[in-house]
């Protein structure tokens, strides 16, 4: 990860804040199509650029961390925000505002699916959305690619990975275990190198 994440809420939103967090979610929750990761864009331009709430590497480590979790992406993302906001609080009022446009929505659609199933029109507004989608999910993942920092050393396992999964039919459960226990092991060596070459320098100085 970039850094430490710091879950909790350094200054706590007051109660008026949790209407806007909530507000801030809700709107992000309307115009998501295509799933969770089409909502990065979104959520990245409310909460890190116009609000400021996390900085941009804190939403790189929460983006990690919601994949990792069970549940489902974008009500992960929006808990953990939350919780940095105003922990219990600050989670309730982003999660109720992200999962509440689906519900309303697909309530709706279930009342009146049978009156516009064949519609012509509405099936060509759905075939005008499907490429608008993989646009939204394509941007965040080159930009995930730029601040995870990778490079020709690292570029290797996001390629193995989806190719594992596309190709060999590798679940992704075991994916992330692996990567999780790789990163761990990963790091200790690094630690233990750095610890090792600090131990020299100041004999080396003595």
């Amino acid at each position: 990860m970039t850094q430490q994440l710091q879950i909790e809420p350094k200054a706590p939103l007051p109660l008026e804040g949790l209407g806007e967090a909530f507000k801030t979610f809700f709107k992000i929750g309307i115009f998501t199509l295509g799933g969770g990761y089409a909502m990065i864009p979104l959520i990245e331009e409310e909460v890190v650029n116009r609000k400021q709430w996390v900085s941009k590497d804190e939403m790189l480590d929460l983006i990690a961390i919601a994949q990792s979790c069970p549940g489902v992406f974008a009500i992960n993302i929006a808990t953990f925000i939350g919780y940095k906001l105003n922990k219990t609080r600050g989670a309730i009022a982003t999660t109720i505002g992200t999962a509440l446009p689906s519900f309303l929505i697909i309530l709706a659609i279930a009342i009146f699916f049978s009156q516009f199933k064949d519609n012509p029109y509405v099936a060509a507004i759905f075939r005008g959305i499907r490429p608008a989608v993989v646009a939204l999910i394509a941007v965040p993942t080159f930009r995930l690619g730029q601040r995870a920092k990778l490079n020709w050393f690292t570029i290797w396992i996001p390629v193995v990975s989806a190719l594992a999964i596309w190709a060999l039919g590798v679940s992704p459960i075991y994916i992330i275990l692996i990567a999780g226990i790789a990163g761990y092991l990963y790091g200790k060596v690094v630690a233990r190198e750095m610890e090792g070459r600090w131990k020299g320098d100041g004999r080396e100085k003595e």
